[in-house]
């Protein structure tokens, strides 16, 4: 008797050594549909998701300061992102009267919309002049007196100090608020673009651009285009970039086919996106694009080339005639993560470690800049979360391996659904679709069956 049981006790220790060696493999199904995911995709312009769109090929420079009036939900696609942009005399009429509330409400508007925020602070433009109070401080004035647009020299010490005042009090109130998106580095010329007719030498562009470092050091900053010297400062120094004018096709002269291509690889630009983001604005809209027979697939192929993670088409109408065009745009654009192999042992010891393999890949142009957390879970219990040390802004276009032991929860010993999502480190909730299917109403991903043993 004491050998059966022995031998009883033994095939049993062999039965449930197997049962532990066993693996599960599975091969999630990818889908093909539009990811609307964080800090990607179209956004909504000077107005948020539900707005109504801007009539006709029109779109205002002028942010909103109250109430966007309301219509017809439009036929527009879900951003998660909201740009807005104000003007300095709008903001400050007078010095030191800052109406920040505009900005507050702005930030609340976007949340409230399920949408971050990206701002620019704009020192004028051809319509809307720099503050009075700033043309009557002594400032220098760069062009002759009687020109319709008063020019500013921004070499003058007046410049640097009261833009830098504004810059620094914005950076105080809202660096590292996470409802904030990123911020544009703007300072020199119409729309704070980077260019004007009375450029100032480097040493002062850098100047007007360091004091955004120094006033938003936790915020994604982007760097206008226009200056290459500039450009290739600002984002050496972390900024990602953007350019005002995707899809300009003139036959003559046009950016799309002249200056664009030549000025990412002057300025050496062409690998930022591996680590920040790229952000694009269309040149007019794309009904204007359609009127000028210009070429929609071109374009749009050249902003994927280029890592294009955002696009700002002015909340104007898409033609209905590409949205196909506009669907493929933004099924590649910006990240795409699609778990492709999961592998991990079928039966697991409570309280022990499990290897877990997985295969993902990106299936999109640019990483995502914003960390998350790649976690399991078993089944709906609360203490069943387990986060791994992996950081998915590594993940660039193509494949990565995630091959990690796993601290196996104490849970009661029973059959759990294994589960995987994204998350926000902040709300520790999913925060990121996944191109597979199997989505749970809480955002998880279904994997497969998982048995826990004591």
């Amino acid at each position: 008797m004491p050998q059966m049981r022995l031998r009883l006790a033994i095939a049993a220790l062999i039965l449930a050594s197997a049962a532990l060696a066993q693996t599960v493999v599975v091969h999630p199904a990818s889908i093909d549909g539009i990811l609307v995911n964080p800090g990607m995709g179209i956004q909504t312009f000077q107005r948020y998701n539900g707005d109504p769109l801007n009539p006709g090929t029109t779109w205002s420079e002028e942010g909103p300061t109250g109430n966007i009036a309301q219509g017809p939900a439009p036929d527009f696609p879900k951003a998660t992102i909201a740009y807005c942009r104000w003007f300095w005399e709008t903001l400050e009429p007078a010095k030191g009267d800052v109406r920040w509330t505009i900005v507050d409400r702005a930030l609340e508007e976007a949340a409230a919309h399920g949408q971050t925020l990206l701002i620019r602070l704009m020192p004028y433009d051809q319509r809307r002049p720099l503050p009075e109070w700033y043309r009557k401080s002594g400032a220098k004035r760069a062009n002759a007196e009687g020109q319709p647009v008063w020019e500013p020299d921004f070499a003058d010490h007046l410049y640097l100090k009261h833009w830098s005042d504004l810059v620094r009090a914005a950076g105080k109130r809202y660096d590292g608020d996470p409802r904030l998106e990123a911020v544009d580095i703007s300072s020199v010329g119409y729309w704070g673009e980077g260019w004007s007719n009375y450029m100032p030498a480097f040493r002062y562009q850098k100047a007007l651009i360091d004091i955004w470092f120094e006033a938003f050091p936790s915020t994604q900053l982007l760097m206008n285009f226009d200056e290459p010297e500039a450009l290739h400062y600002g984002t050496a120094k972390g900024a990602g970039w953007r350019f005002d004018c995707l899809g300009d096709m003139r036959n003559n002269w046009g950016a799309m086919l002249d200056s664009y291509p030549e000025q990412i690889v002057r300025a050496g630009i062409g690998d930022v996106w591996q680590r920040s983001p790229v952000s694009f604005e269309t040149c007019g809209t794309p009904g204007s694009w359609q009127r000028q027979g210009f070429d929609v697939n071109y374009i749009l192929s050249e902003a994927l080339r280029w890592h294009v993670s955002s696009l700002n088409v002015k909340s104007s109408a898409i033609p209905s005639d590409w949205k196909a065009a506009f669907d493929g745009f933004q099924k590649r654009m910006g990240y795409r993560f699609e778990a492709r192999r999961v592998e991990y042992p079928a039966t697991v010891r409570a309280g022990s470690d499990a290897l877990v393999r997985m295969w993902w890949v990106n299936a999109g142009v640019a990483p995502a800049y914003r960390p998350c957390t790649l976690a399991l879970r078993f089944g709906d219990t609360a203490g069943g979360v387990v986060e791994l040390p992996v950081d998915i802004r590594k993940w660039l276009p193509g494949d990565a391996l995630v091959e990690e032991r796993v601290a196996v929860p104490q849970l009661a010993a029973g059959k759990y659904r294994l589960r995987t999502a994204l998350l926000d480190p902040r709300t520790h909730k999913p925060a990121i679709a996944l191109g597979i299917a199997g989505r749970t109403p809480d955002g998880w991903y279904d994997l497969g069956e998982i048995s826990v043993v004591d």
